[in-house]
């Protein structure tokens, strides 16, 4: 039986889901628990394209961006649990439920974001995740989603 990791760098993770610059937005996934949960880590820089515009003078990482964040690393547990490496795995939205938001995200920032299953098993097509993000202790943003795993025949 082979061990299954419980982090990924962003080398596997680039080997797992297929956002590239700008949109890759996890550096890091680490406290794999195979099928179950997770902690993505992303440094929020001030580089960031999204952040340039948003709010010129008063940088602040989107809302819509954490959440991406936290379905790439629940993308990326689920890669790494299941041994998708290099094997064109493809994950869709199909819901975001009970999205809210606690605190800004700025540059200088990491956030944490912890991510359960809820429901799904390997080989399901349709998984439902819950997602925490914080930043030093402090709850940012926080929301359930769906999500479709195409995967490879």
């Amino acid at each position: 039986m082979t061990e299954i990791a419980t982090d990924a760098d962003i080398h596997m993770i680039q080997r797992i889901i297929p956002h590239r610059y700008p949109f890759l937005l996890v550096d890091r996934v680490q406290e794999i628990v195979a099928n179950t949960s997770a902690v993505g880590i992303k440094n929020v820089t001030f580089n960031e394209p999204h952040l340039q515009g948003h709010f010129p003078g008063a940088p602040i990482m989107p809302g819509v961006t954490i959440i991406e964040a936290m379905a790439q690393t629940a993308a990326v547990m689920v890669g790494v649990s299941n041994d998708l490496a290099d094997k064109n795995f493809l994950v869709y939205f199909m819901g975001i439920d009970g999205a809210k938001f606690r605190r800004k995200v700025i540059p200088g920032d990491v956030l944490e974001l912890k991510i359960e299953v809820t429901r799904g098993k390997p080989g399901a097509k349709v998984w439902r995740f819950r997602g925490v993000g914080s930043v030093g202790g402090e709850m940012a943003a926080e929301a359930d989603f769906t999500a479709m795993m195409d995967l490879p025949k």
